[in-house]
């Protein structure tokens, strides 16, 4: 049973017009979006029960707080979270920031918003 398939980028959307994620695929063992903020954007804390997630930077810097902790990450950076992580994407800096995500293994719900984060 073959499994391989191509897309492109282009034919897909950031969730929030310029911002957020833009998923190449979804399930059936992982999640893969590119993720992009404009400054001054930021995404909600939330935390996944099941799933890890990784961003990889393809460009720009960007703030990932994971619980309580601020991680400035940039260009050619990688980090990991695990499940059970309270993680909240901000980027005050100039310039558009733009990432890699992958969520893993692949859940149909599990995402659980965090209201009150430590940043």
């Amino acid at each position: 049973m073959a499994e391989t398939f191509v897309v492109n980028e282009n034919d897909f959307e950031y969730r929030f017009g310029d911002s957020g994620p833009k998923y190449l695929m979804k399930g059936p063992r992982m999640n893969y979006a590119l993720v992009q903020f404009q400054p001054g954007q930021s995404f909600q804390a939330h935390h996944h029960n099941v799933m890890e997630e990784n961003f990889f930077i393809l460009e720009g810097k960007v703030d990932i707080v994971v619980d309580g902790v601020c991680h400035t990450i940039s260009e050619g950076d990688f980090i990991h979270i695990g499940p059970g992580e309270v993680h909240y994407v901000n980027n005050p800096y100039d310039k558009v920031v733009k990432m890699v995500s992958t969520l893993a293994p692949f859940q149909e719900v599990d995402k659980i918003e965090d209201p009150n984060p430590e940043y």
